[in-house]
């Protein structure tokens, strides 16, 4: 667990410091006199959600199958004759193909759907380019995983990207890049250096090799392999899907304007989910390692952990989150429409609570023999999510994606966590789950009715400062996580200089 809590915090603090990144561009994007339009904005953020659609047609299940297989891969072959890495390579790619000569196929059904949003018609084909960075990306970084340089991958994807987002910014903001059309082609590869910073950096590492000769291990695995990749590939698309159908929905049925105010929502929703990739990088590869040497306590062990850990810091963050909404929006001066915003934000923040809490199920569902579970617990994700999507996007507006989302994914983690506590007998829940809970409500009322009254930057700094304090040291004092006193302990040692 220390391998994991280690490379979960630091990943965690890449994630913040993107996402402290990200919110200086979201601020760029979105203040008063912004020389961005609200569906430019939200295109940049369309670009990235189709973009993770196109991975997920593209990659033809080989990102599951490099997390799954790569043990047996590593312990029985010299990395120079390890072809897993190739073959993963050589399919995604020939699955980007398909994908491509789709889009072109089908753009006039796109022209049709998505009427109500021309800047995305527009620029339609620029999003491929996007979305093959994206594919090449999560095959590097999924063996970069499992040869422990999980930290790097998060630095590149958390930081490094938003960083290029605000070069772009700024050269636009200044008149050196001196169009919308040249900002968005420029912002279309920016995800393309993410990727060739990781394929040089597993270059100099001597960790990327290329090898088309069929190993023993292929030869060995490869119709267990073919399974898994073939259910997975549906399970993933099913997923992908259901995650970014509320964009999709929106554009068409209310338009891209729409779009942006559902989108500032999101992208704060997002704050929620940070400590979840940093966890489910690190705890991937002592999963796929622990399912193989039959480890089931340690197994056990990681899902509990991630549970309350989980469950503790996206509680935490949406509070304190709550608390400031409005006033972040009026006190950074940004356009008074994204006021709007703050609903979308409550309901997908508490989806995420709901995701967060249950722990990493779907990465230890995946790793495990009982992959194919993740493609039908998917299944019945997008069913939900598409048709309530739909039906109360319609009836309510961009609020109805909020609805929606809520029930699909507290519906969806309640079937996993039934599925693992059935087969396994684990489950991610403990007392300490509720005191969490309850310490969290307590402290949000105390601070609300307290300095409710107080607004602009100083009634957000003391309502802040305060929960902060309160939540905090009612977690340490309780006891709550078995990962939290190491941590006090080990900052508390270093900031002593001991």
């Amino acid at each position: 667990m220390s391998q994991i809590r280690k490379q979960s915090i630091i990943s965690t603090i890449f994630v913040y410091t993107g996402i402290a990144i990200g919110f200086i561009n979201t601020f760029l994007f979105l203040r008063y006199n912004s020389l961005f339009k609200p569906s430019e904005y939200a295109l940049t953020q369309v670009f990235i959600q189709v973009g993770y659609i196109i991975f997920a047609f593209a990659n033809m299940g080989m990102i599951a199958t490099v997390y799954k297989f790569y043990p047996y891969y590593n312990d029985n072959l010299d990395k120079k004759k390890n072809d897993l890495l190739s073959w993963a390579f050589l399919i995604s790619i020939i699955g980007f193909v398909f994908v491509l000569f789709a889009g072109y196929v089908f753009k006039d059904l796109v022209i049709r759907k998505f009427g109500r949003s021309p800047e995305f018609i527009k620029y339609y084909f620029w999003i491929f380019p996007f979305g093959f960075s994206i594919l090449v990306y999560s095959i590097l970084e999924v063996f970069a995983w499992n040869i422990r340089k999980s930290v790097f991958t998060n630095f590149l994807k958390e930081i490094l990207f938003r960083l290029l987002t605000t070069i772009l910014i700024f050269l636009f903001s200044y008149k050196i890049i001196n169009s919308f059309d040249g900002f968005i082609k420029f912002y279309s590869f920016t995800y393309g250096i993410v990727a060739a910073t990781l394929f040089g950096y597993l270059i100099y590492k001597k960790q990327f090799y290329l090898t088309f000769t069929i190993s023993r291990v292929t030869k060995k695995f490869y119709k267990k392999i073919i399974a898994l990749a073939t259910l997975v590939y549906f399970g993933g698309i099913v997923f992908m899907i259901a995650q970014f159908i509320d964009t999709i929905v929106i554009m068409s049925v209310v338009g891209i304007n729409a779009t942006a105010i559902f989108l500032a929502g999101s992208v704060v929703a997002g704050l929620i989910q940070a400590p979840q990739r940093g966890a489910v990088a690190a705890s991937i590869p002592v999963l796929s390692r622990a399912w193989k040497d039959k480890d089931y306590a340690k197994i056990t062990l990681i899902y509990q952990r991630s549970g309350i850990n989980l469950l503790i810091a996206s509680l935490g963050i949406f509070l304190l989150v709550w608390l400031n909404y409005a006033d972040g929006i009026k006190a950074f001066g940004l356009k008074p429409v994204y006021l709007q915003s703050q609903w979308i934000f409550f309901f997908l923040g508490l989806a995420r609570i709901v995701d967060l809490g249950t722990g990493v199920n779907a990465q230890i569902i995946g790793t495990s023999t009982y992959w194919r579970f993740e493609f039908l617990s998917g299944v019945v994700l997008l069913s939900l999510a598409v048709p309530l999507n739909y039906f109360l996007v319609k009836k309510f507006g961009i609020i109805g994606s909020g609805y929606s989302n809520l029930f699909s994914f507290t519906v969806y983690n309640v079937i996993r966590i039934i599925f693992l506590k059935r087969k396994f007998n684990m489950h991610p829940f403990s007392n300490k789950t509720i005191y969490a809970i309850i310490l969290a409500v307590v402290c949000y009322v105390l601070c609300y009715y307290t300095f409710g009254q107080m607004h602009g930057f100083l009634g957000m700094t003391i309502r802040s400062l305060v929960f902060i304090t309160l939540y905090g040291g009612s977690i340490i004092y309780f006891d709550l996580t078995p990962d939290v006193i190491p941590v006090w302990k080990m900052i508390r040692k270093r900031t002593r200089g001991k």
